[in-house]
């Protein structure tokens, strides 16, 4: 089946958005309302976690967004420098500090947050010359629908969306959304425009029907194909992932067993790890072990990017790790 996404030689897949650390708890508990033994700082951000496995897995990968001239912002730069991924769009602040989320377990696997993003330097950046430069040479946009929270983030999306697209380019989506979330009006505009020019959708549990705006998959996947989406890459846990393409047989690929360390950014790896798989012109197939693989082997590893793998490393985590059991 022919790529729904742009060619990877037609420029970088960008993602705009949050960059992050991540400190979290060692012991299970209820918040942090008394002392409790910590472990960090880890890069992290949702938008980071998948440009990083997608730069990791061979893709060309850049991100949008700002860090503080601190520690927690060097940390963030460096790993994904490291891995591979353009960093001329990261701006750093010298006013704030870089974003951070403090996060501890419950014992029903829930998660406490304490966030700080909204008086950090990760929702202070907008368009720049140098985002610009980098947005001009894209050649996929990749967006996190929780983004679209963050004026500056939206904007530069916004903007960004439109310069792709003029050059070939195409989009990806996660919607990354509730049912249950309620937005302003101007966000939900803004959420519902994207859709409407995605090529490829990835969401997970409820998000496909909150995105198509009506209930059962079925009729979701009817409405997105409508509204011009040309694939969805359904997430489904330990139920795998299944991609629907327009009058064409699903494609499904059974989850990978695993002992759950750290559930934090597998979606993110799953999502970097299947569009630039599609964008290196993999068949659905492939693309689809190698995002349950990089989902899986991440969760193995505690920390929201640690366990992202290298196609060498995700090639050995398949050959080695058994399949979840129907």
């Amino acid at each position: 089946m022919t790529s729904a996404l742009a060619p990877d030689s037609l420029g970088p897949t960008i993602c705009v958005g949050e960059i992050l650390v991540e400190i979290m708890a060692t012991s299970i508990g209820d918040g942090f309302r008394e002392p409790v033994e910590l472990v960090g700082p880890y890069p992290s951000g949702a938008p980071a976690i998948f440009i990083d496995q997608c730069a990791r897995i061979g893709g060309s990968a850049a991100m949008i967004g700002a860090v503080g001239s601190d520690d927690f912002g060097r940390l963030n730069i460096e790993r994904l420098e490291r891995d591979g991924a353009d960093v001329s769009g990261i701006a750093v602040d010298p006013d704030y500090p870089t974003g951070s989320a403090f996060v501890r377990y419950r014992a029903d696997g829930s998660r406490d947050f304490v966030y700080n993003i909204a008086k950090s330097a990760a929702a202070r950046f907008g368009w720049t010359e140098r985002v610009a430069a980098l947005v001009h040479r894209a050649g996929h946009l990749h967006v996190m629908g929780s983004a679209l929270s963050m004026p500056g983030a939206a904007e530069v999306i916004e903007a960004a969306a439109q310069v792709v697209r003029s050059r070939g380019g195409t989009i990806s989506l996660d919607p990354n959304l509730r049912k249950e979330l309620v937005l302003d009006a101007d966000t939900e505009r803004r959420f519902a425009n994207l859709v409407d020019i995605s090529d490829l959708l990835l969401p997970s549990g409820d998000e496909l029907e909150r995105a198509a705006g009506v209930d059962g998959v079925e009729a979701a996947l009817v409405r997105m194909f409508e509204r011009g989406v040309k694939e969805v890459a359904l997430k489904q846990g330990r139920d795998g992932a299944t991609v629907f393409t327009p009058g064409a047989p699903l494609i499904h690929a059974t989850a990978f067993a695993v002992e759950e360390v750290d559930p934090t950014g597998a979606g993110d790896c799953f999502g970097g790890a299947y569009v630039a798989c599609r964008r290196l012109g993999m068949p659905v197939a492939e693309a689809l072990t190698y995002a349950n693989a990089a989902g899986a082997r991440n969760v193995t590893r505690r920390g929201p990017m640690e366990g992202a793998g290298t196609r060498a490393e995700l090639d050995a985590f398949i050959a080695s790790t058994p399949r979840v059991m129907p």
